[in-house]
């Protein structure tokens, strides 16, 4: 007689067979952060910045304004009569309209950033250009090293938003499916615990973790050169204790629900606020300071936190711990309170 394997060994396996089997899940999972970073990558690559468009209104000393400013790395000025200058102006298609005359009068809309710089920077040649003289030398230095590109700051956090969404996804579906099909009151009558059905699913999310953070991180390194600057281990266990936390957020989710709508709609509820607030395109500190305690309480923004401190910083694990508190106890409790109100059919 074969000997019995333990209940949640086959269960794990029964999933890991399940996953490997859905092409769909593959791509979702694998393929499409790879194709994310690649695509924001090259869009917002390190490259010298733009020019100013701008326009100086026809009139008496439009055209030698216009050549003096356009002599400006930075601007790049036609000639253009007043309707159009003030349409292109308005529609977005130039940063600022210069009116020459004795007092040179600037348009542009104030709440543009880059109608405000404009306005400084035809403002220091306009000055220059009449004479005005620095009464103190300044220099600058370009920052181009490795860890200050965006895609420095976007790998964590695709990375995170991808232990987040497999784990939730992944698992909210599966079990939904299984429910509808009655396929969990059939589990019942084998030889298992609850809490050894629930385990499989984070477990095997661990698993695959460790696959979905070789194929990110690998890509960044090898078309990128995003490096990761702290330790490996410790990167791994920051990526293991947030796929394990997500892993309960998504039994919570699938613990009562009865249809694929159903699930789906709490499962978007959860992970919404966490995809526009926890930074994981930009820094959530573009936020209002009183929106700042609810930022930091969502599971999602502590992980990017410290997938950044060791990736991009180097920081020591140590440093991360309190953020991984956070983490953990979002994870701990979801699975606490997913066994007890778990539903079978």
């Amino acid at each position: 007689m074969a000997r019995r394997q333990h209940p949640l060994w086959e269960l794990t396996r029964a999933r890991l067979l399940e996953f490997i089997r859905e092409p769909e899940a593959i791509f979702w999972v694998f393929v499409f952060p790879v194709l994310l970073a690649l695509g924001l990558g090259i869009a917002f690559r390190n490259r010298p910045a733009e020019s100013l468009r701008i326009a100086v209104q026809e009139g008496p000393g439009a055209v030698p304004l216009a050549e003096n400013l356009d002599n400006s790395p930075e601007l790049r000025a036609r000639v253009l009569p007043a309707a159009v200058a003030q349409n292109d102006l308005r529609t977005g298609k130039l940063a600022l309209v210069v009116i020459p005359g004795d007092s040179v009068t600037f348009v542009y809309d104030p709440t543009r950033s880059e109608g405000r710089l404009a306005r400084r920077v035809v403002d220091d040649a306009v000055q220059r250009a009449a004479g005005r003289s620095d009464p103190r030398a300044t220099g600058e230095r370009h920052l181009t090293e490795p860890g200050s590109r965006y895609i420095d700051f976007l790998i964590p956090g695709l990375l995170g938003l991808n232990l987040m969404g497999s784990g939730m996804w992944g698992i909210g579906f599966n079990i939904v499916q299984a429910r509808r099909r009655r396929l969990l009151k059939r589990l019942l009558a084998t030889p298992m615990l609850r809490s050894h059905y629930l385990l499989a699913y984070a477990l095997s999310r661990f698993i695959f973790m460790l696959a979905e953070l070789a194929a990110l991180v690998g890509f960044g390194w090898l078309v990128f050169d995003v490096r990761v600057h702290g330790s490996v281990i410790d990167l791994l266990m920051v990526s293991a204790i947030g796929a394990l936390a997500f892993s309960g957020l998504g039994l919570l989710a699938a613990s009562r629900a009865r249809t694929v709508e159903g699930v789906s709609g709490i499962m978007n509820l959860i992970m919404m606020p966490m995809w526009i607030f926890s930074g994981v395109f930009f820094s959530y500190a573009n936020f209002p300071d009183a929106m700042q305690p609810f930022i930091h309480a969502l599971p999602l923004t502590p992980l990017l936190d410290a997938l950044r401190s060791v990736m991009t910083d180097g920081a020591p694990l140590v440093e991360s711990l309190h953020r991984l508190a956070i983490v953990g106890a979002w994870g701990g409790l979801s699975f606490a309170a997913a066994l007890k109100i778990f539903r079978w059919s």
